[in-house]
């Protein structure tokens, strides 16, 4: 027998397999503590954009239901790459966290080299929703009433209509790239940092249109500081009834859904710890309230198994690539 700090340990054979599972007993009860202190969301976006909103109301709940707040930190830059790679770098200890949009996998294949590997540096924790589609949104001062007027101002002077989006081959910048695949139109996009200058650009006139979150964009229309002329989803939105789809207004066979916002770590989590984030997501995404908020915003409540959403995740990385190669915009 060996005393050491006041415990006694046997010097046998079995002596290495009973420290290893008192080593994984202690790991375990770590693991069944988290969390015991804050946890760091890093948002890849400005404050106020949909991203952000969004981030921010889950964070709240997720943070009430574990008892520790939930820290939001705007990590702006690259479309996003800033904030990835900031997660791709830290601990996977479960207390430096990402939320983040489509344009996330978009990235893998708008950039000839980025600091991180998109499908091996992250751990895919849950897509909290996913989105039924975007509304086309012009400045009142846009002589067009439907998106079939859109259309024909586009072919009658190529490259002269501009519209916005959050920056290069995100979400709603591919919505347009598909919209002019579809109707052989050519049309000039002007990037910026962020959903919320992006739609400043729309209400002060500087671009002519956009695809926005349809929760972004409802008052506005409201209040007649922006027209609504389609819905990106196959559907149309029950929050705003009367605009029709893109497909009914003008532009036959098209069709964008906004995917998912969800939550990563970086690789190699413990997967109590994922598994815990999941159950906690999952439980916040069942507060009406919060899906109130969503459905509002033309999003349903989804938050899919870890494994199952890391499926969809890696899946996505090659579908959005198809659409980047099939719009022939070239990798940084």
């Amino acid at each position: 027998m060996v005393r050491l700090g006041g415990f006694l340990f046997a010097l046998l054979p079995c002596a290495g397999p009973t420290w290893a599972q008192a080593m994984h007993a202690g790991s375990a009860q770590t693991h069944s503590s988290y969390p015991s202190r804050p946890i760091r969301l890093v948002v890849p976006f400005p404050p106020g954009g949909t991203i952000d909103a969004y981030a921010r109301v889950v964070g709240r709940q997720v943070g009430l239901q574990v008892g520790q707040s939930i820290v939001i930190d705007n990590r702006a830059g690259a479309n996003g790459i800033v904030a990835a790679d900031t997660v791709a770098k830290a601990a996977p200890d479960g207390y430096t966290l990402l939320n983040n949009a489509v344009s996330f996998v978009i990235n893998a294949s708008m950039y000839r080299k980025l600091p991180y590997d998109t499908a091996k540096d992250f751990t895919p924790i849950t897509n909290f929703v996913r989105g039924l589609g975007y509304l086309l949104v012009v400045h009142p001062s846009v002589p067009v009433n439907s998106v079939k007027d859109l259309i024909e101002l586009a072919k009658k002077k190529p490259g002269a209509v501009r519209f916005s989006s959050p920056g290069i081959a995100n979400g709603q910048h591919l919505a347009v790239e598909l919209l002019q695949l579809k109707t052989g139109t050519q049309m000039l996009h002007v990037p910026y940092k962020g959903s919320a200058p992006a739609l400043a650009a729309v209400l002060g006139g500087e671009v002519q249109f956009a695809f926005q979150t349809p929760n972004s964009v409802i008052p506005l229309v409201t209040s007649g500081k922006l027209k609504a002329l389609g819905f990106s989803g196959d559907k149309r939105l029950a929050a705003a009834a009367s605009v029709p789809t893109v497909a009914e207004a003008g532009g036959p066979g098209f069709h964008y859904d906004v995917a998912w916002h969800a939550w990563f770590g970086p690789a190699g989590m413990p997967s109590p710890v994922v598994e815990r984030l999941y159950r906690e997501i999952r439980k916040a995404m069942q507060e009406p309230k919060l899906v109130e908020f969503f459905q509002a915003g033309g999003f349903e409540a989804q938050a899919d198994p870890p494994a199952e959403f890391a499926k969809i995740f890696r899946a996505d990385i090659k579908r959005y690539a198809e659409i980047v190669r099939a719009a022939k915009i070239e990798p940084e």
